[in-house]
């Protein structure tokens, strides 16, 4: 499914009873925080600010908040319809006639409109044009007491690179300095970043685009951990099965959604000094520290005539943050399969914060078969982060913390089956002993072979045997307990 606007989808979580509009008057700086944390940390809805103190803008927060808010905006019941889709194109053979070829066609056709399209004209992202642009006039929200001031926390931020041309869609908080200026928080192993570095390099401004609001699915993309040569904006129409409509921005060299409710255009002078920017309060629970990141200097901001704000708060887990990762667990694992097809599921746990912790079933086929996933993990992708990569045979469940403890406690010789490895972490890491640079532990829970440094029997788990659990299931109404 997918939405027009982001209202559309107010709507549907409306109708669905998702949504708890709020009338009361609230202030931007920390009570709209407060207050959604409490919702988040209960499994409240999501919420509507529709009286912020001296704004006029509607504030939405939590809208991707529970399982089911989540699968609303990608337009699906339930996300693992969406890695059953996944999985089933991976599992394509190429067409060897005409027959399969015309079979071929429905999946062909769906990807080919999944490509977005530039649109003439002026979307309904540019109904208003503030060529004399206030960031002020938009309710972003300082979160924590801690926060350096306030920060947009949900733009997609639209860039491309300098050499080719390719663009790239990516989330990257983006605190407000004044009127006109923001920081671009961006890590340096993100590609908003390396687009910045090869500018450099170039001669000229950085021309960018933040959009905030329109179809929840492009936040999502823009979340996801893509390869670099998929398009943000080609897996947004495969996601929401139509193609993202784009226009002109107004006073940079942009494509960007015509159905977003806000876009903030503007450039970075990479002549210039880099900017200090935070502390800010994170998801992983803790304070990131102030550190330099470029200006991003506002030249025009062009919204909807009613546009909304979407935002989101993070900070100690559970937050609304959860269910993005989780969403991205679940439809990226086919993804991974493709890689290493011994891989049976993984569960990034919420407290975890997604890059400390990662539990992986596999169907084990040889000795040592869980180091070579442990190092095959840390080199792909966005998993190069995962503090602690857990392994755990095919057989156990591994969204059952319980399960996990048990196993792993039992399973584990710690001298023999604890790999220690350095390499690149996640810069959110402060225990790290140099930003962006530190250890990683890869724990073999998996039952140990022969050649593994094991040579004693290895016991079987205590379970009772079916003909007596049959029985007494037969006879257990009759029990009273």
């Amino acid at each position: 499914m997918a939405y027009n606007s982001l209202q559309e989808f107010v709507q549907v979580l409306e109708r669905e009873g998702e949504l708890k509009r709020i009338r009361y008057p609230v202030k931007p700086e920390l009570e709209v925080t407060e207050i959604a944390d409490r919702v988040m940390k209960s499994g409240g809805p999501a919420l509507l600010f529709e009286n912020v103190v001296g704004k006029n803008i509607p504030v939405l927060i939590n809208a991707f908040g529970s399982a089911k808010r989540m699968a609303l905006a990608l337009g699906v019941k339930d996300i693992e319809e969406i890695a059953r889709d996944i999985e089933h194109l991976t599992r394509l053979k190429p067409p060897a006639s005409l027959r399969d070829k015309l079979r071929m066609l429905p999946e062909l056709l769906r990807l080919a409109g999944a490509a977005p399209k530039v649109i003439s004209g002026e979307g309904a992202c540019q109904e208003v044009i503030e060529r004399d642009p206030d960031l002020n006039m938009l309710p972003v929200l300082t979160c924590w007491p801690g926060d350096a001031g306030p920060f947009i926390t949900l733009p997609a931020v639209f860039s491309r690179d300098p050499r080719d041309g390719r663009r790239n869609v990516g989330l990257y908080r983006m605190q407000v300095f004044d009127a006109r200026t923001t920081g671009m928080h961006w890590h340096p192993h993100k590609v908003g970043a390396r687009h910045f570095q090869r500018q450099k390099e170039a001669t000229g401004r950085m021309e960018l685009a933040a959009c905030l609001g329109g179809d929840p699915a492009l936040i999502y993309a823009a979340t996801a951990p893509l390869p670099d040569q998929i398009d943000e904006l080609l897996f947004t129409g495969f996601l929401r099965k139509k193609a993202v409509k784009l226009v002109k921005a107004v006073t940079v060299d942009v494509e960007v959604p015509a159905d977003a409710d806000i876009v903030i255009e503007g450039y970075i002078d990479p002549s210039e000094p880099l900017s200090v920017e935070g502390p800010f309060g994170d998801h992983t629970g803790f304070y990131s520290l102030a550190d330099r990141y470029p200006a991003f200097h506002v030249t025009c901001i062009t919204h909807r005539k009613n546009p909304i704000y979407l935002t989101t708060i993070v900070g100690r887990p559970p937050m609304e943050d959860a269910f993005l990762g989780k969403a991205t667990e679940r439809i990226f694992l086919p993804l991974m399969r493709l890689t290493f097809p011994e891989i049976v599921d993984i569960d990034l746990p919420v407290h975890g914060v997604f890059h400390n912790l990662a539990i992986v079933s596999i169907k084990k086929e040889y000795p040592a078969h869980a180091r070579k996933i442990m190092h095959g993990l840390w080199g792909l992708g966005q998993m190069m982060f995962t503090k602690i990569i857990v392994v755990v045979d095919h057989d156990v469940d591994v969204h059952d913390p319980a399960e996990v403890a048990w196993i792993a406690g039992n399973h584990i010789d710690p001298k023999r089956d604890v790999v220690f490895v350095e390499g690149p972490v996640d810069v959110l890491d402060h225990a790290a002993p140099l930003m962006g640079y530190g250890s990683k532990m890869g724990i073999d829970a998996t039952r140990k072979w022969p050649g593994e440094g094991f040579e004693r029997e290895w016991p079987d788990a205590i379970v009772m045997d079916e003909k007596t659990k049959n029985y007494i299931d037969s006879i257990w109404p009759k029990l009273g307990i």
